[in-house]
């Protein structure tokens, strides 16, 4: 979430007309494009060697018209010349008739004749070979370009999936673990599980009074935490009927039925009463912007607007402790999976790391954003990973907050991004674009994205699948209503 500033801008987005998205070229006029970019480049790498070759020829050719002997008198003062390699002249007086002295001249000119040899070899050695490693130097880099190119694109993607109903924005999507469902978070109000397999909503869960901002499954049990813009978040059950009908009206249809005029067997369950609310004395003051369960899934996390994060008892629904120290709203919290940590992030531009594995629970500020920090979540090998509207995402090591192992940079403002288990960061931006990079910090794939394929809004989320059903195995939603379940191939050494 953004600020309300923010929000609105955002919300205001989705009045836009869809028709000035321009439409991407073919995919056979891409490759045509691609193939003419390559030869383009050795047809210019051909030009060079050939420029490069007549320069060695005449460099050859120059030097041996130097080289050669010069032994001819002057006719008008009878002189000897030759030039050093220093670029002076060696002058030799006119000839007389001693023969000693003239023996001595020729010996003398001899000997500067042949160290001149030396050097201007020694010299044009140099030069060639200087301009033929410059040559190799430009053709491996410039190959190595080209072939890097095409290293990039051996991540195989596409859209196996798609989910449609909810009538606003969608910020967030879920995936479980162990079940082929996952949930979404709208701000229509309403949070809906999906059947990964059917398409279809199979639970819509109408308990919230403002715009539903997060949802987590719990780990084990059928249970579902939201945090809304009402200032709450519910734990509620997502028991689902898997009987539902495969066929006959799409998940749009089903929500939009205002008239009951499907048959009841038909119609999307819907559920308005929480399990447990968490509100009250003690609690927030204004949106909740995100929640998430702890690892012993007996305590939930929440941030809100009201720049406080707060530590519930699940069994009680009371408070346990607030988290104090952001400057500025936050906008994202998240647990780690095995271990008593939290991490806030804030519009404040920093980061928390919250330490629940001792009484007396210890804080750590990660700075290097420049914007308001967007998420932040726990990545394997004891690692964070930080977005931010600064435009970048940074890999953080946890005992190390002084400074990022690892910063990528893009070019639009980054969401609530998602790292797999095998460490892929999937990165949603603001342009509707979907990017993927590793722990590392390079770069593995951007998701295609066309007139058929792809967000035409802002991508608020994504989750992996860590169990794939049908080759799902990566989750986005955004706000032109949808989400898409991606299958994605990547290469056997990542």
């Amino acid at each position: 979430m953004k600020s309300t500033a923010a929000a609105k801008t955002r919300l205001t987005s989705l009045t836009e007309d869809a028709s000035i998205i321009p439409e991407d070229a073919p995919f056979r006029s891409r490759l045509h494009y691609l193939f003419a970019q390559i030869e383009k480049e050795f047809e210019q790498l051909y030009l060079e060697n050939l420029n490069l070759q007549d320069k060695l020829e005449n460099a050859t050719a120059i030097t041996k018209e130097s080289l050669t002997p010069y032994d001819q008198r002057s006719a008008a003062g009878g002189a000897l010349v030759a030039t050093g390699s220093g670029g002076a002249s060696l002058a030799a007086t006119p000839a007389t008739p001693s023969a000693p002295l003239g023996d001595e001249i020729g010996a003398s000119l001899l000997a500067a004749a042949s160290s001149t040899h030396k050097s201007l070899k020694a010299k044009l050695s140099s030069a060639t070979g200087g301009s033929k490693v410059k040559a190799s130097n430009k053709i491996k880099a410039q190959t190595s370009r080209i072939v890097s190119s095409f290293k990039a694109q051996t991540v195989v993607s596409s859209v196996v999936r798609e989910f449609g109903g909810h009538k606003d924005g969608i910020w967030q999507v879920a995936a479980k673990v162990g079940q082929p469902i996952i949930g979404t978070a709208s701000a229509d109000h309403t949070a809906c599980i999906w059947g990964i397999e059917s398409g279809r909503c199979l639970l819509q869960y109408q308990g919230h009074a403002g715009s539903v901002n997060s949802i987590k499954f719990h780990q084990c049990r059928d249970l579902v935490l939201t945090g809304s813009g009402d200032g709450t978040a519910h734990i509620w059950q997502a028991a689902v009927n898997w009987e539902l009908p495969k066929k006959g009206h799409s998940s749009e249809e089903e929500l939009d039925d205002s008239d009951g005029q499907l048959e009841d067997r038909e119609r999307v369950d819907s559920l308005r009463t929480p399990l447990c609310e968490f509100t009250g004395p003690g609690g927030h003051l204004s949106v909740v912007v995100a929640a998430d369960w702890l690892s012993s899934m007996d305590q939930i996390i929440t941030g809100s607007w009201d720049r406080t994060a707060i530590l519930w008892d699940v069994e009680t629904a009371q408070p346990l402790q607030p988290l104090t120290g952001h400057d500025h709203e936050l906008t994202h919290v998240s647990a780690h999976p095995t271990q008593r940590l939290v991490v806030t992030a804030s519009r404040d531009t920093t980061f928390r790391l919250w330490d629940f594995r001792d009484p007396i629970p210890a804080v750590s500020v990660f700075q290097g954003h420049t914007e308001t920090v967007t998420s932040s979540v726990f990545a394997r090998n004891d690692k964070v990973v930080s977005g931010s509207d600064d435009r970048t995402i940074k890999v953080w090591e946890l005992r190390n907050m002084r400074s990022a192992l690892a910063t990528i940079r893009t070019d639009s403002s980054v969401n609530r991004l998602a790292v797999s288990s095998g460490g892929i960061i999937a990165i949603p931006h603001d342009n509707r674009q979907i990017r993927l990079f590793d722990l590392n910090g390079q770069r593995v794939a951007r998701l295609p994205r066309t007139s058929r394929q792809g967000h035409r809004r802002m991508v608020s989320s994504v989750a992996w699948s860590e169990e794939p059903v049908l080759n799902c195995d990566l989750f986005s939603c955004g706000f032109d209503r949808r989400v898409f379940g991606w299958s994605i191939v990547l290469p056997k050494d990542n």
